[in-house]
């Protein structure tokens, strides 16, 4: 089954809009997200929460550990940090790129608010639905986050357990946004969602099937 147009989406009596986004204001959507009651958004937190715990642990045995003498988990726990907030960052919105690329999109546009530290892919005027976006929502916190886990377990012997444990706790807080989008489609009100992204306008659009 095909995607309806944005035509369709726009003008058939069957679709409602429910949310317009400016790129720009996309925090302060992601926020008003996670207020609602849903399961995804709910499960997220709860993983959200175990993260931001590993992350202090992490910085917390580091300055212990140097307090002693002993200046390495400090040091991988810094040197994640630097890595996530520079390499991570386009890698992170590169998964997301080619994860649309899987729905069909033939040219992803890539983009960032560095003063408010957005960052985002793209894929002008291509309609998802909830599966398509589902994938390239979740794209890069299964695929990192299970590498990062792998990279935990390598390294369970050696001062890398810290650096994969701290990039695999930031990542998790870079995925807030992604997980506050793919919310949207999972309200107490079930009905089909579909969105799409139009470049010229720096906006994201959600419909909704209107229930018979």
């Amino acid at each position: 089954m095909t995607n309806p147009t944005i035509e369709e989406l726009q003008n058939s009596n069957e679709f409602e809009l429910i949310a317009e986004v400016e790129q720009t204001q996309i925090k302060a959507f992601v926020v008003s997200q996670f207020t609602e009651t849903n399961y995804v958004a709910r499960v997220y937190m709860y993983y959200q929460v175990a993260m931001v715990i590993l992350g202090i642990f992490i910085l917390t045995r580091g300055v212990v550990q140097t307090i002693r003498g002993n200046t390495e988990t400090l040091i991988f726990g810094l040197g994640a940090l630097v890595f996530g907030f520079t390499v991570l960052v386009p890698v992170h919105e590169l998964l997301h790129g080619l994860a649309l690329k899987f729905t069909g999109v033939k040219k992803v546009n890539y983009g960032a608010y560095f003063r408010k530290f957005i960052f985002y892919a793209e894929a002008d005027r291509h309609v998802l639905n909830q599966q398509q976006f589902a994938l390239v929502a979740l794209a890069p916190l299964i695929i990192i986050q299970v590498l990062t886990l792998i990279g935990v377990l390598a390294c369970w012997n050696s001062g890398w357990v810290f650096a994969f444990g701290m990039v695999m706790a930031l990542h998790s807080l870079f995925c807030a946004g992604d997980i506050g989008l793919l919310s949207v489609f999972h309200q107490k009100e079930k009905s089909d969602v579909y969105t799409f992204d139009v470049q010229a306008e720096k906006k994201s659009y959600y419909y909704r099937r209107k229930k018979a």
